[in-house]
């Protein structure tokens, strides 16, 4: 209920002019034979070079499998979707941990239902404990 009314869905992340044209660099550098598509090496190799890790198997595959059977791999314009929607999630992933360390002010690694209600003091103190209390309970209740 919460997340679904606060909107609180990862906003359409635009790259910068110099990430994008990393990206394009990046894809280029894989594309070592010019052959205007990735393989699935090379996508693994582009992965590597712009976020630091191996995509495993899985990834891989549902990477692939997304791609214009009509192809031979993925195009630039595929593969610049592909890592505008990983980054997007990377800069979703790290706004929900920063808010959850704002709200973990004791570095526990979990809330409790009183960091939540002192967290929405400061933030909200016109809020009911009724709604914060039922927020509580939506989140942690998934």
């Amino acid at each position: 209920m919460f997340f679904s009314q606060a909107g609180a869905r990862p906003r359409r992340w635009e790259a910068s002019q110099s990430e994008h044209k990393k990206w394009v660099e990046v894809f280029k550098a894989c594309d070592e034979e010019n052959k205007g598509y990735l393989s699935r090496e090379d996508f693994k190799v582009a992965v590597v070079m712009l976020f630091g890790y191996k995509p495993s198997k899985i990834e891989a595959d549902s990477v692939m499998s997304s791609v214009d059977p009509n192809t031979s791999g993925i195009l630039l314009k595929e593969f610049l979707d592909i890592v505008r929607k990983k980054n997007e999630a990377q800069v979703y992933r790290n706004e929900i941990r920063h808010i959850f360390t704002a709200f973990d002010r004791h570095y526990r690694g979990y809330l409790t239902l009183e960091d939540f209600k002192k967290a929405f003091k400061q933030v909200a103190p016109k809020l009911s404990e009724r709604i914060i209390l039922e927020v509580f309970r939506d989140i942690f209740s998934s």
